[in-house]
């Protein structure tokens, strides 16, 4: 049996392995090329702090931390062995819920390659499979046209919208609601993906 965490998953050449506090270096320079690309999307704090914004250092060890208590996976996708984004899965719950929610973002230059489609169709079918969980919820903005349909070809459901739902490149912005429960699709995520590409 697969195990929860740490645990690398990987289907021809996407690949998703755990964070690494020594990825910080590569994890910058990624973000500083695509941050245009991403700032659009980006979450930010709605209060004004005193404080510098964490470092990637102090944000993975968190990551990490939260990780060994069992509420979080923070995961690098790979293609063709290079780092192209991220999939972080949080609010890991238990009990009478059994949910999750999961974002990710991935490098321009990777973006429209189906890579993020099966990364995150890896990681919809450990958090179903292995690790059992009931519901796994993705926000997305309206807006975000490529995030909604990779939500749709991964099989999930439009739930509804959440209005001021996030703090996004400095303002409260609504979110569609995608979830997936176990049940949901005739057999993995993965294999819907391949059925549909």
């Amino acid at each position: 049996m697969t195990r929860a965490w740490p645990v690398t998953l990987s289907d021809g050449n996407v690949k998703i392995r755990p964070l690494k506090v020594s990825d910080a270096r590569i994890w910058q320079r990624l973000r500083l090329e695509n941050q245009d690309w991403l700032t659009e999307w980006e979450a930010t704090s709605p209060m004004p702090s005193v404080e510098p914004p964490p470092t990637f250092r102090q944000s993975a060890r968190r990551m990490l931390r939260e990780a060994r208590e069992g509420s979080a996976m923070p995961f690098v996708v790979e293609y063709q062995g290079n780092f192209v984004g991220q999939i972080n899965v949080s609010d890991i719950t238990y009990g009478s819920l059994r949910g999750c929610h999961f974002g990710y973002w991935i490098t321009e230059s990777a973006s429209d390659k189906g890579i993020m489609t099966t990364a995150a169709a890896l990681v919809s079918d450990h958090l179903l499979e292995t690790m059992k969980l009931h519901r796994i919820e993705i926000a997305i903005r309206p807006e975000n046209l490529p995030s909604n349909r990779l939500a749709l070809r991964l099989g999930f459901r439009f739930e509804g919208m959440r209005n001021n739902f996030l703090h996004i490149n400095n303002a409260w912005r609504d979110h569609n609601i995608y979830v997936l429960c176990p049940g949901d699709l005739p057999g993995s995520v993965l294999d819907r993906v391949r059925r549909k590409s």
